[in-house]
């Protein structure tokens, strides 16, 4: 049987998105520019740009019984991820965020998670043998926390690689950290992971290494627009990301994460997978929207 070598878990959101001069101030409204929508969530945003970068991927997640979900599994198909595991819930609407962006491409999100909230252990059965057999598990946390431990447990036992994006930033329990191959925060994420407040590379290093005293090998904490830190035993080192001008920063984690679980799956080195990493990022924050804004292998590598 032909199994991905990399298996995505995590959320699919409709996003709605403004843009606006300046993000609002609590109990500030203001007018805004153009409105679009977008598919988004962090699950659905990884899997499409891995699979527009050369991966061979899955997707697992789960949809409301609505337009918003149907639309999404049709898009994953027409990208050619595999979506055989992609579960509909009866009962929660499917998943929705809405998004500011400023003209300086900063944003802000808020999430209303709906089915996303719903997918539990217990959902997964059917898809025991694609999470043991994968080669590269990425998740988020976009769903249940007891979710994203119980694949970590799952596939962990049978040696796939574990790569974990904490987004939304919260704390983790060390029976999930130990499972954990890779880890990607962000510098707020690495914050809360830690406690350490982050300001310059020094900052970073400090937080990296307190988050693999927690037991994870591998800490790539991402830094914008500077690039992303490696560290783990005998290396520290900052992958520079190159310079370009930003639109949208709203899915330039996701894209990260999609393109450094190809590069792995490939075979590469983690420098170099990380540096394939931040070009990837750096490429989809110079266009409007998320899953939109993933870029494909040939504008990174041509041919």
């Amino acid at each position: 049987m032909n199994h991905p070598s990399i298996v995505i878990v995590g959320s699919t959101n409709t996003d709605m998105v403004i843009r606006t001069d300046h993000l609002p101030a609590p109990g500030e409204t203001i007018l805004g520019g153009s409105f679009f929508i977008n598919p988004g969530g962090k699950g659905a945003n990884q899997a499409v740009a891995a699979k527009r970068l050369g991966g061979h991927v899955a997707f697992i997640a789960k949809t409301g019984n609505d337009l918003f979900g149907e639309a999404a599994v049709k898009l994953f198909k027409e990208e050619g991820i595999k979506t055989d595991h992609i579960l509909t819930d009866p009962l929660h609407p499917s998943g929705v965020a809405l998004i500011t962006v400023d003209k300086q491409a900063e944003n802000t999100i808020v999430v209303a998670s709906g089915a996303n909230a719903a997918l539990f252990p217990a959902d997964l059965g059917a898809a025991t043998e694609v999470i043991q057999s994968a080669g590269f598990i990425l998740m988020q946390l976009e769903i249940p926390l007891m979710t994203v431990t119980y694949v970590a447990e799952l596939a962990s036992v049978m040696g796939a690689k574990i790569i974990l994006n904490p987004a939304p930033a919260c704390q983790l329990p060390d029976d999930l950290l130990r499972h954990i191959s890779i880890i990607t925060p962000n510098e707020t994420e690495a914050e809360m992971l830690t406690g350490i407040h982050i300001t310059d590379l020094a900052g970073a290093r400090a937080a990296a290494q307190v988050i693999r005293e927690k037991g994870v090998e591998t800490v790539v904490i991402t830094l914008g627009a500077k690039g992303a830190l490696i560290s783990q035993a005998g290396i520290d080192e900052l992958i520079p990301a190159p310079i370009v001008e930003a639109v949208d920063t709203t899915a330039a984690g996701d894209v990260f994460n999609g393109a450094l679980a190809v590069a792995l799956a490939e075979g590469r080195l983690l420098r170099e997978a990380v540096d394939f990493g931040c070009k990837a990022a750096a490429i989809s924050v110079t266009r409007l929207g998320a899953q939109a804004a993933a870029p494909y292998r040939h504008e990174i590598e041509p041919k």
